[in-house]
């Protein structure tokens, strides 16, 4: 792509970010809904978790990339890292997923609903990824040289993954809910969204996307979140139900594609050993900081 095209097009998606908050500021005004929470508090404080994703990308301005085998070796470990941190974040997701209420009519317990989405998932990815392969030139406008398709699936799943935490966002901001809810679980998915923007960066920029680039594309898989967010909270009860199905439908979608994309290339490309290690390392303390902030 054109040097002038990659300008122009960061130049929408600047003015788009422009125009939400344009819009955030004329819209979402205030107005006190439940014990002095807001719409437009909720609508805020899930920008300020889909911003943080974008920090992720900062470490990856030290990656270096040669062409060689050496880079080869590099971007096995940097799937292998990424798939570490998305097996850990989904195994949080199921567990939270069952642990939540669905309240007494509901036709599903959360374990049910967890399972139910988790298949939903994978049937998604699958249907994905045969439409991704019936589609060889498909290209991502701003990503230059590097693997579309895999990059595609990766957007797509953090993308879905932050549906769910939007509406854990909006619930928890809820009328059935303490005012200080609303405010931990903002601050513990923002610090949780930066891992994971990283997990996103590292595979983007070790296969030739800018630093820029991936930044923006880490914080567009959160775009979700204050979309998801408002909706929850104004809609609460309905979403209570929603949510578990949500939850075990992003761990699925994830669960996918580490063990069936980003292990299987990391394998090749550093062999067994290095995979193994570099994946449970990065698992583990994907895990620590969930139960840290958790």
């Amino acid at each position: 792509m054109a040097k002038g095209e990659s300008v122009l097009l960061r130049s929408l998606v600047t003015a788009a970010y422009i125009a939400v908050t344009a819009v955030s500021v004329w819209f979402l005004k205030g107005g006190s809904l439940y014990g002095g929470r807001s719409a437009a508090h909720v609508w805020w404080y899930g920008w300020v978790t889909a911003l943080s994703t974008g920090l992720g990308a900062l470490p990856t301005a030290f990656l270096r990339t040669t062409g060689g085998d050496e880079d080869k070796y590099w971007l096995g470990l940097a799937n292998a890292m990424a798939g570490g941190m998305m097996t850990s974040a989904s195994a949080a997701l199921i567990i939270e997923g069952v642990e939540l209420g669905v309240g007494e009519r509901a036709p599903f317990t959360p374990l049910q609903c967890v399972a139910i989405g988790g298949v939903i998932g994978i049937m998604f990815i699958v249907a994905s990824q045969r439409i991704l392969d019936g589609s060889d030139d498909v290209k991502f406008s701003i990503i230059e040289g590097i693997d579309a398709r895999r990059a595609l699936l990766i957007v797509v799943v953090m993308t879905l993954h932050s549906f769910s935490e939007g509406i854990g966002i909006g619930v928890s901001f809820g009328e059935k809910t303490k005012e200080s809810l609303g405010m931990l679980v903002t601050t513990t998915l923002a610090v949780h969204n930066v891992p994971e923007g990283f997990a996103v960066s590292v595979v983007l920029v070790s296969k030739g996307m800018s630093v820029w680039g991936a930044a923006l594309w880490s914080v567009m898989t959160s775009v979700p979140q204050p979309l998801m967010a408002i909706a929850a909270f104004l809609f609460v009860d309905a979403f209570v139900l929603v949510q578990p199905m949500g939850l075990g439908f992003a761990a699925g979608a994830m669960l996918w594609v580490a063990w069936m994309e980003l292990f299987i290339e990391a394998h090749e490309a550093c062999g067994l050993m290095s995979t193994a290690t570099t994946g449970l390392a990065s698992a583990v303390a994907m895990g620590l900081c969930h139960s840290y902030l958790m």
